[in-house]
């Protein structure tokens, strides 16, 4: 297989989850098995992690029925008054949304995801936290537009864990903000690069100096591999700049932070049902 050799969390997941989300399979069952297995043989960080994140799936079905349709608000479940008054400005640029949708963004972690998403209607839950922080915090746009595009793509779909998680990333149920550093996420979880190869082939001969940020090549080495980077170019330049703090970072930072390695409570390798945790 073409991806035998790929980053494991960023490709090898139980893929339980459409099965879930369709009711085909029981997390009990899942669960079950996996106590079952831990008796037999081992109790590993594996078996841990999906059992862990089938309660991620339990627990955001509880927050929707706890919040109800609170959870597609703009404001979400926090409200307008939260902090002082959630004043948060959105964006809701067609064009750069659809850059995102297209994993045309510049950001090789990013358009990888977006890619693979839209070829197969699915993604990593480490990918589903990388591309949601970057629309809703870096490119601050209007997070309800990437609920809605995961709702129309994924397999998976979960009403629940999608707007959920949606919701959550975008800061929009209160507490810590958490921007992810998609550099450095890519540098972490595809050191070689090897994702983001398969997904943006226009990269495939840059080196792996530069592959997760190829914006920092010259002209000469752009030459030497065969693509050229920005504007109406083989690959496009960085949507926002990457030395730049997102505006909300900035104007709330009480509630701000940031993920480099870890991204998220624990592995992402086995989730179940939409956004970002609760996935199989």
């Amino acid at each position: 297989s073409p991806r035998s050799n790929l980053p494991t969390t960023l490709t090898k997941t139980t893929k339980f989850a459409p099965w879930l989300a369709l009711g085909n399979v029981s997390p009990r069952y899942i669960a079950r098995e996996c106590r079952r297995y831990e008796q037999m043989r081992v109790q590993n960080k594996s078996t841990y992690w999906v059992v862990f994140e089938l309660l991620w799936r339990d627990y955001f079905k509880f927050f929707a029925k706890k919040y109800g349709d609170r959870i597609f608000y703009l404001s979400g479940t926090v409200g307008k008054r939260y902090n002082g008054g959630n004043e948060r400005k959105w964006g809701m640029d067609p064009k750069q949304i659809q850059a995102w949708k297209d994993g045309m963004t510049g950001y090789p972690l990013v358009d990888a995801n977006m890619r693979e998403l839209k070829a197969t209607g699915f993604m990593s839950n480490r990918g589903r936290q990388n591309v949601c922080s970057f629309l809703t915090i870096d490119m601050n746009m209007d997070w309800r537009y990437g609920g809605d595009y995961f709702e129309e793509l994924l397999l998976d779909y979960d009403v629940h864990s999608n707007w959920g998680n949606w919701c959550s990333g975008a800061g929009m149920t209160g507490g810590r903000l958490n921007r992810f550093n998609i550099v450095k996420q890519s540098k972490d979880y595809d050191f070689a690069g090897e994702y983001v190869r398969l997904w943006c082939p226009e990269l495939a001969n840059v080196p792996d100096k530069y592959v997760h940020e190829p914006w920092n090549m010259s002209e000469g080495m752009m030459e030497e591999c065969g693509v050229k980077i920005g504007p109406g170019r083989d690959y496009p330049s960085p949507i926002v700049d990457p030395g730049a703090t997102p505006r909300v970072m900035m104007t709330d930072g009480s509630r701000g932070g940031g993920r480099g390695r870890g991204g998220g409570r624990g592995n992402n390798n086995r989730r179940s049902g939409g956004g970002g945790r609760g996935r199989g």
